[in-house]
Parts: structure tokens; sequence; C-alpha cells
């Protein structure tokens, strides 16, 4: 009987410590879980004379279509079609994406995968670009908890408890840890709610 008891104390307690956040994490700012709002902060390692992000959308204003743009420069000509594909699928249909849109020495580049957006990152600089790397791997911030919103940065890694849908509506918590000179992302999990 005794035993049991002891039992019944740990358990709880042993799942009660794995949902815990360390008090030298700081809360991931509200803003920052809506990825429209990181992209001002990407800081490529490469020089471009302009970028921008675009959405692909089904609306004749182009103006529309721009998400974030970087300083434009006086000439600039566009010699290729935009991509037919793109990261961050925001509907049901296959026509609904974002990717970048670069010029670089006079010539347009186009980044239009996960893998892309996570090369045109590059060096892991901030928090916001460390979200959107975590987003290309299916990673959100979930502000509504701590669990699913907290961050600490040092030298070598951005570390942040962030979630993941799972099976509908349920959520999984993970530790992500990015590297930030290679942007190589491990992630434990640390339990659903």
């Amino acid at each position: 009987m005794k035993i049991i008891l002891i039992i019944s104390f740990l358990i709880p307690g042993l799942f009660l410590s794995q949902k815990t956040v360390s008090e030298d994490y700081k809360k991931i700012p509200e803003i920052l879980d809506s990825t429209a709002f990181l992209y001002p902060f990407i800081k490529p390692d490469t020089k471009y004379q302009y970028w921008s992000v675009l959405r692909n959308i089904e609306d004749p204003d182009p103006d529309k279509s721009i998400i974030y743009e970087s300083q434009m420069p006086d000439f600039m000509t566009l010699n290729d079609p935009a991509p037919e594909r793109g990261f961050f699928q925001q509907c049901s249909t296959s026509d609904c994406f974002s990717y970048i849109l670069a010029c670089k020495n006079g010539k347009t580049e186009y980044f239009n995968n996960e893998q892309q957006l996570r090369n045109f990152i590059g060096f892991v600089d901030n928090l916001p670009e460390a979200i959107l790397i975590a987003e290309t791997y299916g990673f959100k911030v979930d502000t509504s908890n701590r669990l699913g919103s907290s961050y600490k940065i040092d030298d070598q890694y951005i570390s942040m408890y962030i979630s993941k849908l799972k099976n509908g509506n349920q959520k999984e918590f993970f530790l992500v840890k990015i590297n930030r000179k290679s942007g190589k992302l491990e992630a434990k999990s640390n339990g659903s709610y």
C-alpha cells in the first residue's frame, strides 16, 4: 500500500516537471506570433539591392501581394515569371503561398520553398528569424501558454518553447534549439494538451 501511495505522488510530479519552462527563458512577444510581422527582421547574409516578401493572391492590385519590401532601388527590371509554388501555404488551394523576390547585381532571384527561405536567412541573427525557421518545420508560437511562447538566446543557439498542431486541434509542446550558424533545428517533445 505504501508503494502505491509513493508512486501516486511521484508520477504526477514527473509529468508536471516535464511541462515547465526554465526561469532563464523570456516570453515571446505576442506580435511575433504572426508570420507577416517577422519578415522585417530578416537580415540576409547576402547583400541584395532589393528584396521583398510577396503573397500569391488572386487580386489584380499588385500592392496587395506585398507583405514586406526592403528599400527599392531607383531602377529594377524583373525578367523572370513569379514562381508557381512557395512556402507557408495559407489556404487549401495550391495558389495560396508566399515567396521572396530578391535583386542582386541586376538579376532576379526567387526563394520559393522552405529550404530556400532558410538559406535566404542564413546566420540566425535574432528571434524573429528563429521563429521563421521553426515555422518552416511546422512549429508555431502559442502566446496563450508559456510552454508555447518562451525563448532564450546565447552565442551559439536560440532555444524556444513552441508548439505544433497534432491530430487536428490538439497541440504538442516542443523545446526547439536552432544553431545560429548553421540554422540546424533540433526538437524535443515536451508533451501535449
